[in-house]
């Protein structure tokens, strides 16, 4: 697949400076910060500071540095807002991709919520 990369899209900016975050976390290959819209007591994005639009695409083609750094970053996310299973009863951590994935923005992201009990994600078909 072809992965064309908007450099225009809300996290690049972000990611430049461009437009203002509440930062939660930055490491190298990675930056986390505070959802705008919390849809819980813990909102959480976290995104990697390279151009990858799906987490499909950052599997592919980011390197094992990126791929380390961005995994370690969600964890130590759950671990300073206090979700983690070693603090807390659990967390959800949502990516979503593409048209059908109803992704709004075309940058890899994930939401790290928790602080309460989440509902279920999906229902059953019946």
């Amino acid at each position: 697949m072809d992965y064309a990369y908007d450099d225009q899209n809300i996290f690049a900016k972000i990611l430049r400076g461009e437009i203002p975050n509440t930062t939660v976390l930055e490491t190298e290959h990675s930056l986390a910060f505070r959802d705008l819209y919390p849809q819980a007591s813990v909102h959480v994005l976290v995104i990697p500071k390279g151009p990858y639009i799906s987490y499909d695409h950052f599997a592919a083609a980011a390197s094992d540095a990126e791929i380390v750094d961005f995994t370690r970053a969600v964890g130590e996310v759950c671990r300073l807002e206090g979700v983690s299973l070693d603090a807390n009863d659990g967390f959800r951590l949502i990516s979503n991709a593409g048209e059908h994935g109803v992704q709004e923005v075309p940058h890899l992201h994930v939401h790290i919520l928790g602080g309460e009990r989440m509902g279920r994600m999906v229902q059953p078909k019946g």
